[in-house]
């Protein structure tokens, strides 16, 4: 069974920085690639940032600038994926969440979810 487990978060005044950090294990075939979402009650979950096996990077516009995604795929049997989050805004609270995009034969890659974290920015 694929495992997702996310640590970091919390809270912090606005212009602060807090990092999130995500490991997933546990998979037979590898991945393809790991992203950040988010969330807020109401709306749907939105991509903030993702990461490709061969390191190519994707951002929101929102995070631009800002935020930077960053992974250690070195050990076949784990990847580690971090987001780094600088000058934070009230805009940034939201339950954040890491997906592991998994190999699996015969169907591609499957997304798995962590259990999500919040992060609260106060003005």
């Amino acid at each position: 069974q694929v495992r997702v487990v996310q640590s970091g978060g919390g809270s912090v005044q606005a212009g602060g920085s807090l990092k999130l950090s995500c490991e997933a294990s546990e998979y037979l075939y590898g991945t393809c690639g790991m992203a950040w979402y988010r969330q807020t009650p109401g709306k749907e979950r939105e991509l903030v940032s993702s990461i490709k096996d061969d390191g190519t990077t994707r951002y929101a516009d929102s995070v631009k600038g800002r935020f930077t995604i960053s992974q250690d795929n070195q050990d076949a049997e784990k990847n580690t994926l971090s987001l780094q989050m600088i000058s934070l805004k009230s805009d940034d609270t939201a339950v954040y969440y890491c997906a592991a995009e998994v190999r699996r034969p015969g169907i591609g890659c499957f997304k798995y979810w962590g259990q999500g974290t919040q992060v609260t920015v106060s003005s």
